[in-house]
């Protein structure tokens, strides 16, 4: 019970602090229109598997043949053996301004009926963007950060950690071409926040223009305008240097996330209830089975037989009724809930219930 409380009991203590809007600069709340990153995949092949490839796969046999082809090999698809080899998808993030020469990290995935990349090296492979153009090239041994041992099988085991089918190249890829932006257009730029909100919107603007006046508006909920001053045109990242140390206060939604599988419940000081009341109740039916032996004493002739036993025993926890009385914050909600006992998959479900009785006045997201 005591660890089911400790969610309940960080929320309240979270809660119960006095909170103070925090000021974060501008380069953290938003990035520049046409700064962003960009997504690259590609298809290779991982050699030196030793035995834990793909299982003579189609579309690998024809992979390992046409990269045969490319050094004068010609071989028939169906002469190859494939248990060495396994048929992956790369992806990586370019961002812009990246140059030529430059190296990024690579994922490497199966595809196949591989069963482990361990010890494999990935040959040279191109990574395309969304346009089908090549921007770098893949190669290198993987890293998986895993392994699985064992036969497995009828009568063996097996030990897995990790996903041995998944794996990265650190510094694998080479970049070849550079994805260029515009950031400054007729001396006009765009900051796009990263939690859209009208009023975080229109406090970063008024932040920017306390130090140029005039020379920023919120154009919607997402996205600020921003026009160079005089003194920076033709200095446009000067311009964006100076302009992400300035520093404004994000407006925060209400919002309560539960994770359900690790217990963590994050809920926003915004969040307000309506005046409500709460019933919590249990019941746990538990069924036991034993084996107990039966042995005959000496020199009868009775056998020892098994004689099995089911013993089922229940018990049903007390009901609770809280009254949240005015005013019905959810600091006084997580205290309610920690008085019930409730654990945390019994919070899921009150939360869901007071959100379709609309007296939770929030967001509720639940993964």
């Amino acid at each position: 019970m005591t660890r089911m409380l400790k969610p309940l009991l960080l929320l309240a203590a979270a809660l119960s602090a006095p909170l103070a809007a925090t000021a974060s600069r501008v380069k953290d709340l938003s990035i520049v229109e046409g700064g962003r990153d960009n997504q690259l995949v590609g298809y290779g092949i991982v050699v030196g598997l030793a035995g834990d490839g793909d299982s003579n796969a189609a579309t690998t046999l024809r992979s390992v043949a046409n990269v045969l082809q490319r050094y004068g090999l010609t071989i028939n698809p169906t002469d190859i053996k494939a248990k060495n080899v396994a048929a992956v998808m790369l992806t990586t993030d370019i961002g812009a301004f990246i140059k030529p020469g430059a190296r990024l990290d690579v994922n490497v995935a199966s595809m196949g009926d591989a069963k482990s990349l361990q010890g494999g090296v990935l040959l040279q492979s191109p990574l395309l963007g969304a346009d089908g153009r090549v921007y770098a090239v893949a190669q290198g041994p993987v890293a998986i950060g895993g392994f699985i041992g064992g036969a497995g099988g009828a009568g063996g085991a097996t030990v897995q950690k990790n996903h041995p089918t998944v794996g990265s190249i650190t510094n694998g890829a080479i970049v070849e071409r550079e994805i260029t932006a515009d950031l400054v257009r007729d001396n006009t730029l765009r900051l796009l926040l990263h939690n859209p909100d009208f009023i975080s919107a229109a406090r970063m603007a008024d932040a920017i223009n306390a130090k140029w006046p005039g020379m920023s508006s919120a154009v919607d909920s997402a996205t600020v305008k921003v026009s160079l001053p005089a003194d920076y045109r033709g200095r446009d990242i000067a311009f964006i240097a100076e302009l992400g140390q300035i520093e404004s206060t994000p407006d925060t939604l209400a919002r309560i996330v539960i994770n359900e599988r690790t217990g963590t419940i994050v809920a926003t000081s915004t969040v307000r209830l309506s005046q409500v009341a709460i019933a919590h109740g249990s019941l746990t039916i538990t069924i036991s089975s034993n084996i107990g032996v039966s042995q005959p004493n000496a020199l009868s002739s009775g056998q020892t037989v098994a004689v099995p036993s089911t013993q089922t025993s229940v018990n049903e926890g007390k009901g609770g009724f809280s009254v949240l009385n005015e005013p019905p914050t959810i600091e006084r909600l997580a205290a309610a809930l920690n008085a019930l006992g409730v654990s945390t998959r019994d919070m899921m479900a009150i939360f869901q219930t007071l959100k379709r009785s609309g007296a939770l006045q929030a967001e509720l997201v639940i993964n």
